[in-house]
């Protein structure tokens, strides 16, 4: 009996130690274990609860660790110019993502959250950090090999902040430059477009041999995932204006704004953003045949679908009008992850009493979940959910802001060159008595920026670290050149200073999205009357800061050069590099640059096509060290001519002799 009795013991001994090391031992914790198993055994351990908290992302705003416990939130983010605190350092983001992860940690299950932020040209929220050039002037550039190496010093700035996902790159294809997001899309051909989408594999890193299409891919804790955006058909606006209707058949904006879509799948990009937009009057937050049945079904997107900003409010007009049925539309349509970003508990509330009254199936759910989960074990999440200062170093890193400059110098585009072509102005001298610099951008970082850049809407002064067009000038000429600067001066001074030539920096202020549409698309004041008060004195070039093409028609005849710069972000030495001639203009025309807005919109290959200049446009220069070099060349080809002359001479003299 008493054998019996020890012998019962032993088993419910070796049954509850059993049972112990199962519940230790979780599938879905094991790196061992192919993603699909780990996936599986987290979501069969899941509540409804978790499932909907997995699919909610928050503002940092109303973030905390109890916030992130008692709701098991997937994900947080950063809104334009939503920082720690002002220039916050690496130190202060990362600590505040791993209080926000940390909290995460201690729910039941131990899911890591995922924190997103907005890096469109470069890390772009954050002080101190690498600003490239915005999207149209990378455009001008034709260069995927120098976007793809912009994507990877991009991910280790952001990296070093403790951040793993960017809402980027935007992959849009604008039509008409009214549009106030133009300067975010790399071309209004949809080919260029989709070239640039070699950012996607620098941001994430390049996908294995045979890998699975459509699959997210993540390489590592130096790569970050990427988000390509706005699906589909954001710059194709009626009018371009921002958030409106695109009215286009479906082989038009499958073979145009679908086109850079395909390429981004097939690089592995992990997630995909929804467009405010409509299609043919149709929300595309709540477009259930293009998300659904098109993306996700005909394209085999693997990854997860995210709502832009607020964007499931937006399905209604007003926004929020019918909160409720907002969530079903969305969800129903595909979106996986909702950007709240604000009142998290009534989109929790919302969604989790659609599915308990079976209005949203619980498969809806299951597959938001799963693709948010497999997004997360890729990127190696659950193995390392903390972040350190191991990159801290990074952040605004020289190099990377030598790839800027490079960037910066590849992307403008010289659009005249002298009043003749046999008289060109540039490369400018560097040895001069004197020279003046005018203009409102020419000493303005956060203009040279534009928007996006510190904060949402951008802002004027020295923002963050760089170098404005003036002091990159300053410091490109001889030291015995005297730089004056005048930012609008009048006639009288620019005449009686005895000038040797003038560079005038004008264009757009900062602005993003709706803020930026613009039906006009005049330079704006004072830039008409600086660029007529210097250029009808003195010899001058004139560069264009701007996120489109604007109205300077009747103001080119005054200019001796003009020079589309774009928002060439923080290395304004990139500008100077070419315009003295260090380097020579390469940049071609990413788009068309209009005579007027009343042939708005017009794109390479319409029927009516009369551009002041056509896409793909661009004069070139040579290096002055190039041109020195064939100089010299030529003359020692001459003096060749010339010994061979003589020795001819008196050779045949001697015979005659």
């Amino acid at each position: 009996m008493a054998r019996q009795e020890t012998f019962c013991r032993c088993l419910l001994f070796l049954i509850c130690w059993t049972a112990i090391g199962e519940a230790k031992y979780m599938k879905y914790k094991d790196p061992r274990q192919p993603i699909n198993v780990r996936i599986k055994s987290l979501m069969s351990r899941m509540t409804l609860a978790e499932k909907i908290g997995q699919m909610t992302q928050i503002e940092r705003d109303v973030a905390s660790a109890q916030v992130m416990k008692d709701y098991f939130i997937g994900s947080v983010l950063s809104g334009g110019g939503s920082v720690p605190g002002p220039q916050a350092s690496a130190a202060d983001w990362v600590n505040m993502v791993n209080e926000f992860q940390e909290g995460s940690l201690s729910s039941r299950l131990g899911i890591p959250m995922i924190y997103g932020i907005d890096a469109v040209h470069g890390h772009n929220n954050v002080y101190n950090a690498t600003i490239f050039p915005h999207n149209i002037g990378l455009g001008a550039t034709r260069d995927p090999e120098l976007v793809k190496k912009i994507g990877a010093a991009t991910a280790l700035e952001v990296r070093a902040t403790g951040i793993a996902y960017v809402f980027a790159p935007c992959i849009a294809v604008c039509r008409d430059p009214r549009w106030g997001r133009c300067y975010e899309s790399y071309s209004e051909d949809h080919s260029i477009v989709r070239q640039m989408t070699e950012i996607i594999p620098g941001l994430q890193g390049d996908i294995p041999a045979n890998y699975r299409k459509g699959s997210p891919f993540v390489s590592g804790k130096e790569k970050v995932a990427a988000c390509a955006k706005h699906y589909v058909g954001d710059g194709g606006t009626h009018n371009g204006i921002n958030e409106n209707n695109t009215i286009i058949n479906r082989h038009g904006l499958l073979s145009i704004h679908m086109s850079a879509y395909y390429n981004s799948i097939i690089e592995g990009v992990s997630t995909i953003m929804v467009s405010y937009s409509s299609w043919n009057g149709v929300k595309m937050h709540a477009n259930a045949e293009l998300v659904t049945s098109y993306l996700k079904n005909t394209l085999h997107f693997r990854g997860f679908v995210i709502s832009d900003w607020q964007g499931i409010d937006r399905i209604t007009s007003p926004p929020g009008s019918n909160y409720t049925y907002s969530v079903q539309a969305g969800i129903g349509a595909g979106i996986d992850m909702v950007m709240v970003p604000y009142n998290y508990t009534q989109f929790i509330n919302d969604l989790t009493l659609l599915v308990n009254q079976n209005i949203i199936p619980m498969s809806r759910i299951d597959d938001a979940v799963r693709r948010i989960l497999r997004v997360k074990f890729i990127m190696g999440l659950f193995e390392n959910p903390l972040a350190d200062l191991s990159l801290s170093d990074q952040l605004g890193k020289k190099e990377h802001r030598d790839l800027a400059r490079e960037a910066v110098r590849k992307s403008l585009v010289l659009l005249k060159n002298g009043k003749s072509t046999n008289d060109p102005l540039l490369p400018l001298p560097k040895k001069a008595e004197k020279i003046l610099v005018s203009g409102s951008h020419a000493d303005n970082l956060g203009y040279q920026c534009g928007g996006w850049t510190i904060e949402w809407q951008g802002a004027s002064g020295n923002i963050t670290v760089g170098t404005t067009i003036l002091g990159a000038i300053k410091s490109a000429v001889d030291p015995s050149t005297e730089v004056v600067y005048s930012e609008n001066p009048d006639g009288n001074f620019v005449k009686d200073n005895g000038f040797s030539y003038a560079i005038v920096v004008v264009g757009e202020p900062p602005y993003t999205e709706t803020a930026g549409d613009n039906l006009e698309l005049t330079l704006p004041d004072p830039g008409p009357s600086t660029v007529q008060t210097v250029c009808s004195n003195i010899k001058c070039v004139v560069v264009i800061i701007s996120g489109r093409p604007v109205v300077i028609e009747p103001y080119v005849p005054l200019m001796d050069a003009l020079v589309a710069a774009w928002l060439p972000g923080s290395e304004g030495h990139g500008v100077t590099d070419v315009l003295f001639g260090d380097y020579g203009f390469t940049g071609k025309l990413p788009r068309t640059w209009f005579k007027s807005v009343d042939q708005l919109p017009m794109n390479v290959g319409d029927e009516h096509y009369d551009p002041l200049f056509p896409f793909g446009f661009g004069l070139t220069t040579e290096p002055k060290a190039a041109r020195l070099s064939q100089s010299a060349a030529a003359i020692v080809r001459k003096d060749a001519y010339l010994v061979v002359s003589l020795f001819l001479c008196a050779s045949v003299a001697w015979i005659v002799y």
